[in-house]
Parts: C-alpha cells; structure tokens; sequence
C-alpha cells in the first residue's frame, strides 16, 4: 500500500500546503508576498455563520444516517427477504452521485415537485423543504445517501461476528431486546463510529447539495470558499484558501476525536 499511500499523501498534503500558503499572503496571484491574516478576517461575520451552519448540517446529517443505517443493517442480518430486499436498495443507493441525489429530492419535494403534486397539495400550502430556512432537503440528501453507507458497512462486520454470539445469547435466554442491547450494538459500535467520521467530514466539506438545495444567505463554509474562489476578483483567491483552511481544519479535529473515541471503545481494544 506505501506507494499509493505516498501519493494519495503528496496530492492531499501538497494541496493543504499551497491553501495554507495563499491563504497567508505568501503566494499571491497578484502582488508582493506578505505574510498576513487578512484573508481570514476579510469574511468574520460570514465565517462564524457559515460554521454553525456547517456544523448544523453535518451533525444532523451524520446522526440520522448512522441511526437510520443501523438500523438497516440489523434487518439485513436477519437474512430474511426484507433484509435482502433492504441490502439490494443499500447497494443501488451507493453508486448515486450527490449532485443526481440532490436533483432528484429537489424535485420530489419542491413545492412544485412530484410529492405535493401526489398527494394534491398545493405549493403555497408546501413547508419550504428545498431552499428553506431548516436546508430539510440538504439534510434529506445526505441521509439517503450516507445511511446506505452505513448499512452496507455495519451489516459486512455484524455478518461476521454477530451470529456466533447471538445464538449463545439466545441459549442463555436473553430476549430479542437484551440481544439487541448488550450484543449486537456493540459489536456495531466501532463500524459506527468510524462511518460517523467518514460521514461528518464529507458532508462537512461537500458544497454540491448545500449549493443546489440551499439558500442563497447565509452559506456553508464550502458554498462560500467556492464562491470566493469563483469570484471574479483575483484578489478572493486567499478568502477562499482561508476558508478551506479552517475547513479542513475542523476537520482533521474531528477525525482526531473520532479516533480517540474509537480507540475507547471495549471491542476496538
């Protein structure tokens, strides 16, 4: 793996390099360089408002995935028809890029979208899911998609594990909900979280569904560094570096306490 490893590494390193550079007036496109934190003040009240929300959205994003995807993945461990049919709609779901995903919520749930339109409710009378003021319909997406994730994930380590102890815990008389409790969620617990990492930094970082279902103010960290980097001022570019900055930034902090809570639970150790 070390070759691969070392260029995945050269790309994702060099590319924080060069945004952490620019984004400290090093490596201007325009002018002498200088060191400066101007590129992070330059946008403060739209920074703090585009974090909370960033974090408002991948929070509830990754909390409902991984409730919903556990979920999932305990009914395809029965090995019954409903698992199977659950497992097969699991994998169909994955290979759906987001941009598709979020095209196609937009018009499911739009106030002029095919649900309102099923069930003969007008668009006036529509909560406003897409483009409004609680991004339902970012949240929509990304939960469609990332608890698919989840299932597919939990569901390959619980086939693994679980049956063994489920039947021993089942001789011993341990009903359905104790099995439940004290075998099965533990066993998902670290699949769990390492696909609440995985999940919370994609949809942190992901300005695709945010850009497309979203409100135009106030915006996600991602939708803003990309609209300062598509500015046609090039003197944006480091507003935007700044921004991808603090993005990753929060980032890697999350992995970090992601790991060290992996690392705390009994069956990791």
């Amino acid at each position: 793996m070390a070759p691969a490893v070392a260029i995945a590494a050269f790309v994702v390193i060099g590319g924080i390099g060069m945004s952490l550079v620019q984004s400290l007036g090093l490596l201007p496109l325009v002018g002498e360089p200088r060191f400066s934190l101007d590129a992070y003040l330059a946008n403060g009240d739209e920074l703090l408002t585009g974090l909370g929300l960033s974090l408002g959205i991948a929070t509830a994003s990754t909390v409902l995935s991984c409730i919903i995807g556990l979920t999932a993945a305990v009914v395809i461990t029965q090995g019954r028809v409903t698992g199977r049919l659950v497992a097969a709609l699991s994998a169909l779901t994955i290979p759906v890029p987001h941009l598709i995903g979020a095209a196609a919520v937009g018009l499911l749930i739009s106030d002029s979208g095919v649900l309102p339109r099923m069930l003969g409710i007008d668009g006036a009378d529509w909560p406003d899911l897409v483009g409004g003021p609680w991004w339902v319909a970012v949240v929509l997406e990304y939960t469609w998609k990332e608890s698919a994730f989840v299932a597919l994930v939990v569901a390959g380590v619980l086939a693994s594990r679980v049956a063994r102890y489920d039947e021993t815990a089942a001789l011993l008389g341990a009903s359905r909900a104790r099995r439940l409790r004290h075998v099965v969620i533990p066993l998902a617990t670290p699949a769990v979280i390492v696909s609440a990492i995985i999940i919370f930094v994609y949809t942190f970082g992901s300005y695709e569904v945010a850009w497309l279902l979203g409100r135009p103010y106030p915006e996600p960290l991602p939708v803003l560094a990309f609209r300062l980097f598509d500015a046609i001022s090039l003197t944006s570019r480091p507003e935007a570096a700044a921004v991808a900055v603090i993005t990753t930034a929060i980032s890697l902090v999350v992995v970090a306490a992601g790991m060290a809570l992996l690392r705390r639970t009994p069956l990791w150790r």
